[in-house]
C-alpha cells in the first residue's frame, strides 16, 4: 500500500511538472495572437508590455571589426544605419576601438551612442594601439549599473573581456556582451566556466548573454554553455561568419533562466558588408517568475 501511495505521488509531482511547462507554453503562445508586429516597439518608445509582468525586448549581438567593412572601409555611420534598421532595445558590440590610432582617436561606443540615440557603455579588455579594445552595449535605457571581468587566457594570447550591464528597464535583467579567444579552444573553456562562475550563481535575475563565441555548437565550449543556458536558434544552421557567404556559427545570443523568457523572433540578418560578421537578432519576452525551481 505504501509503495502504491509513492508511486501516485510521484505521478502526481510529473503531472504537476508538465502542466506548469504546458501553461507556460499556451500562455505564450496565447499572448503572441494579441502581440503586434515584431517590427515593434518603435526604438525611443516606451518598453513594450504583452501581458501583466511581462516584457518584450529586442536584442542584437555584432561583431563590428573596429567598424572596418569588407570593403576595407572605416564606416561607423554604416554600422549604426544596421543597427537603426533592426530597433533594438539593447546591442552588444565586439572588436570596438577607443581612441586608437586606427580608428582615428575616436571613442567608438561614444559615437555610435551618438549615431544611434542610445545609451553606450565600454568595456576595455585591452591596451591597443595608443587607446583600448574591447566590448561595448547600447541600450535604449539609462545604464544603471556595469561591470567588466577579465576572462582566463591558461594557453597565453589576447585579454578578453565580460561586459555586464544593468540597464534601467523597468524590467530587472542583466545583459551581457563577451568576445572568446580565437587561438585557443582550452582558453575559450576556461573563459566560458568564468563566465558560468560569474553569471550563473544567480537565478534571481533574467540575464542575456551573447557575443562572438568563437565556437560552433558541436565544440566543448558551446557545449559547458549550453549546460546552463537556452540557446534560441539550438537545432537550426546559423552561420553568421564570414559575413559575405557564411559558413561558421559562432555569435550567440543566450537566455538564462529558460524559464523567464519566451522567444518570438531568433535570426542571422542579412548584411553582407558593413563588418565581417553578420549580426544576430532576437525578441525575447521576459515572463513573470512563477515561483518554480530554477533550472540545472
Amino acid at each position: 500500500m505504501d509503495r502504491d501511495k509513492a508511486s501516485a505521488s510521484m505521478l502526481g509531482r510529473r503531472f504537476l511538472l508538465l502542466s506548469r511547462s504546458l501553461i507556460r507554453i499556451g500562455l505564450c503562445w496565447v499572448v503572441g495572437l494579441a502581440l503586434p508586429t515584431l517590427g515593434e516597439p518603435v526604438h525611443g518608445t516606451e518598453v513594450t508590455w504583452t501581458s501583466p509582468g511581462t516584457v518584450r525586448l529586442r536584442v542584437l549581438s555584432y561583431n563590428i571589426r573596429h567598424g572596418e567593412g569588407m570593403d576595407g572601409k572605416l564606416d561607423l555611420a554604416r554600422i549604426a544605419k544596421v543597427i537603426r534598421s533592426l530597433k533594438p532595445d539593447l546591442v552588444a558590440l565586439q572588436e570596438e576601438d577607443r581612441k586608437t590610432r586606427r580608428t582615428r582617436q575616436v571613442d567608438q561606443a561614444a559615437e555610435l551612442g551618438r549615431l544611434t540615440g542610445m545609451h553606450a557603455v565600454f568595456g576595455k579588455a585591452i591596451d591597443h594601439d595608443g587607446g583600448e579594445y574591447g566590448e561595448a552595449v547600447l541600450s535604449r535605457w539609462p545604464i544603471k549599473a556595469s561591470s567588466v571581468h577579465s576572462l582566463p587566457i591558461p594557453k597565453g594570447g589576447e585579454v578578453r573581456a565580460l561586459l555586464v550591464v544593468e540597464p534601467d528597464a523597468r524590467a530587472r535583467l542583466r545583459f551581457c556582451g563577451t568576445h572568446l579567444c580565437h587561438q585557443s579552444e582550452e582558453n575559450r573553456s576556461a573563459q566560458v566556466r568564468e563566465i558560468n562562475k560569474i553569471l550563473v550563481k544567480d537565478d534571481e535575475v533574467p540575464t542575456i548573454l551573447v557575443g562572438d563565441l568563437n565556437a560552433r555548437p558541436n565544440e566543448a565550449p558551446f557545449r559547458e554553455l549550453a549546460r546552463h543556458w537556452t540557446d534560441p536558434t539550438a537545432g537550426k544552421d546559423n552561420p553568421t561568419f564570414p559575413s559575405g557567404k557564411p559558413s561558421m556559427e559562432i555569435d550567440y545570443i543566450l537566455l538564462r533562466p529558460g524559464r523567464r523568457f519566451c522567444v518570438r523572433e531568433a535570426r542571422v540578418v542579412e548584411e553582407p558588408a558593413a563588418s565581417d560578421h553578420r549580426p544576430i537578432l532576437a525578441v525575447v519576452e521576459i515572463l513573470p517568475d512563477s515561483g518554480r525551481p530554477a533550472d540545472p
